[in-house]
């Protein structure tokens, strides 16, 4: 009864502090908030006709840095727990065949959907997408086929290959920025034109370097579940 009553308490307070700070914050003061300045200069300075990509990438880079090395590790762990789990001796369950349309649908759609994909995070720029809900659509596609061909398998070497350069090729992006602009993820690319597929500088590289790693990780865990399950 008392750690309940202290657990209270401490919740109580965190909770005055909390609303104590959140009432400090200027919000809806023009001059002072941030998110006007990202409207008002958002497109004049990185070339971004989607201004929610212009500051996750490159206003917030380090925080989308944070984003894809937290998803690593949650990889990391998740296949360090299936290794686990792949060495007991568990009896196997009866499992119900795919039918002969779900194996064709899948076929058909497993090149239409990471095309798909794809397209959400080159456009990621232009219009509402990026590279991490690009990725997911493309790991979709590979479980689609999971499901559906017991004896198909994505080849983990080429996962693990695309995962790292992938993973090479943004932390490149960023020091280049840092060593031509002196700034982390600086947008060193020329901006074009707002609203053309070749415009807003490094972003679409980034997003593209950002789906690429998203999908084959992804993929790489589904692998591994799958593995897991049967």
């Amino acid at each position: 009864m008392i750690k309940k009553a202290f657990a209270l308490l401490l919740v109580i307070i965190i909770g005055i502090f909390l609303s104590a700070t959140f009432a400090r914050i200027p919000f809806g003061e023009p001059k002072t908030v941030v998110g006007k300045y990202y409207l008002d200069h958002g497109v004049k300075d990185l070339g971004g006709v989607n201004i929610v990509t212009s500051i996750v990438v490159l206003y917030r880079g380090f925080d989308t840095l944070g984003e894809v090395t937290v998803l690593f590790l949650a990889a990391t762990g998740l296949g360090m727990v299936l290794a686990g789990l792949r060495e007991k001796d568990e009896k196997k369950r009866k499992k119900t065949p795919p039918s002969l349309i779900m194996r064709t649908e899948t076929k058909l759609l497993f090149p239409m959907t990471i095309l798909f994909g794809a397209y959400i995070f080159i456009h990621g720029h232009l219009t509402p997408g990026g590279g991490f809900p690009g990725g997911v659509v493309i790991a979709s596609a590979f479980l689609l086929m999971f499901l559906s061909h017991k004896k198909w398998e994505a080849k983990e070497k080429y996962t693990k290959v695309t995962e790292a350069l992938a993973g090479m090729t943004y932390v490149v992006i960023g020091l280049i920025g840092l060593y031509v602009a002196g700034s982390f993820l600086e947008n060193f690319l020329p901006k074009g034109v707002p609203g053309n597929l070749f415009s807003a500088g490094i972003i679409p590289l980034i997003y593209t370097a950002i789906g690429f790693k998203v999908g084959s990780e992804l993929t790489g865990l589904l692998q591994n579940l799958r593995e897991t399950t049967e």
